[in-house]
């Protein structure tokens, strides 16, 4: 039985806001065809530092949101929606607009995701805007926005913790390298990976300052490697008897279930629980965020289903 321990946090979301247009379409891959007929064509406020944002503020922890955004259409929709949940959201704006995704959804949930950062990689954020911001944090969740990764010398010199998700990386790229071997914390997706998964998450830890390393792998569950020695630990999804309809934003819910734990104060076990219910609950959703475990909702899903653990 998971029992949820309420601490609430003082979180610092950095970077990742945007506009995802989901389009649903019959299959994935897409058959080469002149045209297709789509059901309809939605734009949701989304991307990966929204969904940490909102999930956590959700589950009960006063968070903030600083990023970049345009003076678009697409910016005047993030406002809107950080108004009505309440999200304190800090941003500067840049001419090349607010970043997109088109992402493709096939019936069983699966996605294809066509993102368009368009922010310049020279592009970054002046000490001066992000440093009080720091300093009232207890925590801080750095998405992997290039100017993010400026930020890690100030959160070690005040001494905050800092979680990542490197979703796709293949292990390789050495833009990841910052957030891989800089973050007290990383979650990353096993898309890529195939038979290097744990290979991957060992290099990690060996290589870094990292507590533990996550790797979800959609239906298959997820692991967690710490540097106790042993192999990496497996949690299986967890079935909530809802529908799989739209897997965007299954690994931002997983962070924030498995942060709230951690917050909380409860055992790696019982977080990586907390993150399976929180990200099967996101596939159950249409849409980017757009409904969102509360604490009380989290702990009665992590209640019902405590006898299948």
């Amino acid at each position: 039985m998971v029992a949820l321990a309420p601490d609430s946090r003082a979180v610092l979301v950095v970077g990742g806001v945007g506009i995802d247009t989901i389009v649903r379409v019959p299959s994935l891959p897409l058959a080469m065809a002149d045209s297709i007929h789509v059901g309809p064509i939605i734009d949701y406020v989304a991307h990966t530092g929204n969904g940490v944002a909102l999930g956590l503020l959700a589950l009960g922890h006063a968070t903030r949101l600083v990023d970049f955004v345009g003076t678009d259409t697409q910016a005047g929709l993030i406002h809107e929606r950080y108004r009505e949940r309440g999200l304190d959201f800090r941003y500067l704006e840049h001419p090349s607009g607010t970043r997109r995704s088109v992402n493709l959804v096939s019936p069983d949930g699966r996605r294809l995701s066509l993102y368009d950062g368009r922010h310049p990689d020279t592009l970054t954020m002046p000490r001066a805007t992000y440093l009080p911001l720091l300093e009232s944090a207890t925590h801080v969740h750095l998405s992997i926005v290039p100017w993010a990764r400026e930020l890690f010398d100030d959160c070690q010199a005040l001494g905050l913790a800092v979680s990542t998700d490197l979703h796709d990386w293949d292990g390789e790229s050495d833009y990841y390298h910052d957030y891989a071997y800089r973050s007290d914390m990383v979650f990353l997706s096993a898309a890529v990976l195939s038979d290097r998964r744990d290979e991957v998450m060992q290099a990690i830890l060996a290589r870094g300052r990292a507590k533990f390393v996550v790797a979800t792998d959609g239906a298959r569950g997820s692991y967690l490697l710490t540097r106790d020695g042993g192999p990496a630990r497996h949690t299986p999804c967890v079935d909530l008897g809802l529908p799989i309809v739209d897997c965007n934003g299954a690994g931002d819910a997983f962070v924030c279930g498995f942060l709230h734990g951690l917050f909380g104060g409860l055992g790696y076990d019982e977080c990586m629980r907390l993150g399976a219910v929180s990200g099967t609950f996101a596939c159950a959703t249409h849409g980017t965020a757009e409904h969102i475990l509360t604490a009380e909702m989290l702990a009665a899903f992590a209640q019902a289903t405590s006898a299948s653990w």
